[in-house]
């Protein structure tokens, strides 16, 4: 069986840096990308000048300007930030076909096999990097491993500008330093329940038992133990699909008043249901996103057979969810509406095939450098 050799390239600070480099008088200096602190903004990206004051992507801006007093504040120019992003995808799909977006500013790549004949993916990564610098002025960071978890995390581990590389040999005295919470996904809160349970270096999982892994990160036992031994099959897949799609709105004053919570609700529906419209989608799935005054978040889902993407229907969905929380009794500051479990075309529902969630989902904490 041929060794896969996985890259995942990941700008840094991508739209900071951006903004720096079309900017000279930013270059050196703390900048954030985001909303205005004034009107409960948050901060989408940070240059790693503003970082050094822990000021961090999800942060609020108000926050970050406590942190930071110098702080630079920039509205997002998304439209500019798909371009640059398109940029570096096209250069990724000359080297290979199988490159899988992850966002604008990272990806995987399998290069395997390439159109350079380089037989070291270090090699390639390198000769990508470069290629990014010539052609964007930007720089990138760059994870090597058989697959894709192991490929992750060694992309962090050096930023910006890094490059490392975890070869075969390398895997098990890389994972018997990590700790558990260096998977991606494995938030501040998962984190906190597996070392309830013992569990605080990643090799921790390998001898828990199934029933302590279950009680801690329930249907995501057996994955979390296959990647305890760096074993991770999924292939790269240059046909990722769109899994959701949605709207969500924070607002500068609190919202009290239940009869404008459910006319914001029933406006990010409509908006969520054009975009199915547009794209000639359904979805099974409605899910209502709520922020409380106190930063807790909440969601609630709503499963449904056949699948929809029309508005009344869909807002009708997501006020009902509504209904399931305590809007109006409690503050909000956050509301979003998104839709799942898309089809092309309409189904016919098996009979009797209906299923209502409505599933509390905890708030994650602020994220920081997904850096072990």
């Amino acid at each position: 069986m041929t060794l896969r050799k996985i890259l995942h390239v990941d700008m840094d600070a991508f739209y900071a840096s951006v903004e720096q480099r079309d900017d000279p008088s930013l270059r050196g200096r703390p900048v954030a990308v985001g909303g205005r602190p004034e009107s409960r903004g948050v901060v989408c990206a940070a240059s790693y000048e503003a970082r050094k004051f822990g000021v961090r992507s999800a942060i609020p801006m108000s926050r970050a300007v406590r942190l930071c007093p110098e702080l630079v504040i920039l509205r997002p120019d998304f439209g500019k930030y798909g371009a640059v992003s398109r940029q570096i995808m096209d250069l990724f799909r000359t080297v290979t076909p199988l490159v899988e977006p992850l966002s604008l500013d990272e990806a995987y790549l399998d290069v395997t096999e390439n159109a350079w004949s380089e037989p070291f993916g270090a090699k390639v990564a390198r000769r990508l990097k470069e290629r990014i610098r010539e052609e964007t002025a930007l720089t990138a960071s760059a994870g090597v491993a058989p697959n894709k978890f192991l490929a992750k995390i060694a992309s962090g581990w050096k930023k910006p500008d890094g490059l490392t590389v975890i070869s075969p040999e390398r895997i098990e005295g890389f994972l018997q330093g990590l700790p558990v919470d260096a998977l991606w996904g494995v938030g501040p809160k998962t984190a906190a329940r597996l070392r309830a349970e013992g569990i605080r270096r990643l090799v921790d999982v390998r001898t828990a038992s199934d029933e302590v892994l279950q009680r801690a990160v329930g249907s995501w036992a057996a994955g979390l133990r296959r990647m305890a031994f760096g074993e991770d099959e999924r292939a790269v897949n240059p046909n990722q699909e769109r899994k959701s799609v949605g709207h969500e709105e924070t607002y500068a004053q609190d919202l009290s008043d239940p009869a404008q919570i459910q006319a914001e609700v029933e406006d990010l529906a409509k908006r969520t249901a054009a975009y199915l419209e547009k794209k000639d989608l359904r979805a099974r799935t409605v899910v209502l996103k709520l922020r409380y005054d106190n930063f807790q978040t909440i969601t609630r889902s709503d499963t449904r057979d056949p699948s929809t993407r029309a508005p009344e229907e869909i807002a009708a969905r997501a006020v009902s969810l509504l209904e399931k929380t305590e809007a109006g009794r409690r503050p909000v500051r956050l509301l979003g509406v998104s839709v799942h479990g898309f089809h092309e075309r309409e189904e016919k529902p098996e009979e009797g095939a209906v299923d209502q969630l409505g599933l509390p989902v905890e708030d994650s904490s602020e994220p920081g450098e997904n850096t072990p």
